[in-house]
């Protein structure tokens, strides 16, 4: 198996910021550092860097540029780099221990990432998510939609607890329906005690800011819906368990044909594989707390809405409820199988182009 220092020439380990990336050039067979420079983070600086970058590796197209933060802060430099053909990988985690005694700077950050990543396999690099097109338009609208979510659950909980605490007319024992809160919302202002009167008008104010967000979220929903139709994700619309949003979610974390090289890796970003924990005789797997939880929450709503309304999951489920599992040991495979689904439909359109 080919490790980097194998296949590219050159590494470049980039160390990047708000205001500015730093930039360090490895050569690859010895290890020596050719260079480390500081550029501003504006599409003119970006461009300088890149022309040093090219100077210092003598413009060798197999040069390995490992970015830190693809998706946030290096995500217009990784864009750049891509734009023009050169080889991109997410910065690998960098041991703490192998900064005592050396101090910590960005020229030193930078050498350290490209260093980094020389000894490992090609094929165990990271490789971004490329950020343009459908899916990045579907990336930004799930990214809206979970901040939209998350005010509504805090304003329903600070409403649910306003009506609790005070003497309103609410029944609140049970969570606010949506009628109650569109009551709420229609409130008129009474002659009360100046406390039951701010109460009430706060009540008010959090009841039609629920109402809003769920406009909001609505027209989010139908954005990704037209997305999602033209998308490499619109056959799984046509699976049980999926919808505009989950079906979104999958396609945002598998990204574009061949990040992903396998199942069992597309198992794994999800953190829904079993991984080994077992000891002399005891042969045991614990779960997977890591992935991307987004993409897990996913496979976690279809398997839940499988279990309850696909008629051959209901059969699977039996099955292995005979055989002692529970519920949730049952749900854990399921994941792992929806996994699998959801990979082979996302790749199976650009499999039918490769010739045989």
């Amino acid at each position: 198996m080919s490790i980097v220092a194998d296949v590219h020439p050159y590494v470049v380990g980039v160390d990047t910021h708000a205001r500015h990336h730093v930039y360090s050039v490895l050569a690859s067979l010895t290890g020596e550092l050719l260079g480390s420079k500081k550029f501003p983070t504006t599409e003119a600086g970006m461009k300088r860097a890149m022309s040093w970058v090219l100077k210092n590796t003598r413009s060798h197209e197999e040069t390995l540029w490992v970015i830190e933060g693809t998706s946030s802060y290096g995500a217009i430099l990784t864009g750049m780099v891509l734009a023009n053909n050169l080889s991109v990988a997410e910065a690998p985690r960098v041991d703490s221990q192998h900064r005592y005694g050396s101090g910590k700077t960005d020229e030193l950050d930078s050498s350290r990432i490209a260093r980094a990543a020389l000894g490992l396999p090609v094929d165990k690099l990271r490789r971004p998510r490329l950020g343009s097109g459908v899916r990045q338009a579907i990336r930004i609208l799930i990214t809206s939609r979970e901040l939209l979510a998350g005010q509504r659950t805090r304003s329903v909980n600070a409403l649910t607890a306003l009506v609790r605490s005070n003497p309103l007319g609410v029944d609140a024992r049970c969570t606010l329906s949506s009628t109650q809160i569109k009551h709420i919302a229609s409130w008129r202002m009474r002659g009360e005690d100046i406390e039951i009167q701010v109460a009430r008008a706060e009540a008010k104010r959090l009841a039609r800011q629920i109402l809003e967000l769920d406009c909001e979220l609505e027209n989010n929903e139908r954005e990704l819906a037209g997305l999602v139709q033209i998308s490499e994700a619109a056959p799984l619309l046509q699976e049980k368990g999926f919808g505009v949003v989950s079906a979104a979610k999958c396609l945002v974390a598998w990204s574009h044909y061949g990040r992903v090289k396998t199942e069992a890796e597309f198992a794994s970003l999800a953190g829904v594989n079993p991984i080994p924990a077992s000891s002399g005789n005891t042969v045991r797997h614990r779960l997977n707390r890591g992935g991307d939880r987004k993409l897990n929450s996913a496979l976690h709503m279809v398997a839940i809405v499988k279990m309850t309304h696909d008629e051959e999951t209901k059969k699977y489920v039996a099955k292995r409820q005979k055989e002692g599992k529970t519920n949730r040991e049952i749900r854990r495979c399921l994941k792992r199988y929806i996994a699998r689904r959801v990979y082979r439909t996302l790749n199976s359109q650009h499999t039918l182009l490769i010739p045989a």
